[in-house]
Formats: C-alpha cells, structure tokens, sequence
C-alpha cells in the first residue's frame, strides 16, 4: 500500500515543540493550502492542515520556521480516533512529515527569523526561467513507532 502526501502552504501559527515521555521532540503546526480551482464567487478556497513531525525534523522546524512562511511537506495522511472531553467519540487527519522544506526565500535584509512576504521573493516552479530550488532538510529516515504514535498530544 502507498500512502504519501506531499503539500506546500503558509504556516498559519508558529510551530509548536513539545516532548515525549521519552525525550522525543513533536512538532505540531498548521498549513493553509489553497485548492487549485476557484469557486463560483471567483475566490480560492483553503484548507487548513494539521502537520506533526518528530525527532530532528520536528526541532529543525521549531527552529527555522514561523507564522507566515511557506513550508513544503513531505509525509503520510494519518486519521486518528479520540475522545473529547465529553467523552463523544472523535476522528482527525493529519500530516506525520518525513521532511518538510523551505517554500520561499529570504531576501538579506530581512534578518535571519523574519519571512520577507515579498511575493516575488518566493521561488517559482520548476521549468520556468529563473527558478531557485528552495533549501532542503533531509535528516534521515523518520519513522514513527507505535509508542510515539499513541504520545501524540495533538
């Protein structure tokens, strides 16, 4: 069976890193993505998606990455059974990132933790004359185990 997702969207808060009973960083995050159709109004539509990630990664974008900044992720779709505090029956889908990369480029005088929000400071796709591949953060297979799984606090 395949199950790989691959998304690319704005950060719609900072990302958060927490630790497991173990000692394993968890990154949770959000991203805004929007569809590729407009509806009958003319506006894009957008989904807000959950994203979690561990270990290095999970650390890398707790440390490189704010509200704002495009992000490219990398992962599976995972849905999850839980129960809220009324004790209802509950279900959510979620990214779990491998990788997640640098959707967009800095301009110099913007400072090291600052996203330009310069639109033309984004990179284009590939193909298109003047395209920049967005830096990249591979640290290696990151494979969940079940124990992490089940620690999620998302």
């Amino acid at each position: 069976m395949l199950n790989q997702i691959v998304l690319m969207g704005r950060l719609t808060r900072d990302p958060e890193l927490r630790r497991s009973a173990t000692g394993t960083a968890i990154c949770g995050f959000s991203i805004a993505v929007d569809r590729d159709y407009k509806a009958d109004g003319g506006e894009r539509q957008t989904d807000f998606i959950d994203i979690v990630t561990f270990k290095n990664t999970a650390e890398f974008v707790s440390k490189y990455f704010s509200k704002g900044r495009m992000a490219v992720v990398h992962g599976r779709l995972q849905i999850r059974d839980w129960q809220d505090k009324e004790g209802n029956r509950r279900r959510s889908a979620e990214v779990v990132a491998q990788s997640v990369y640098f959707g967009d480029s800095k301009r110099p005088d913007d400072g090291p933790d600052r996203f330009s929000g310069d639109p033309s400071a984004a990179p284009a796709y590939p193909g298109i004359p003047g395209y920049e591949a967005p830096a990249a953060y591979s640290p290696g297979d990151f494979s969940v185990t079940e124990e992490e799984d089940s620690e999620l606090p998302f």
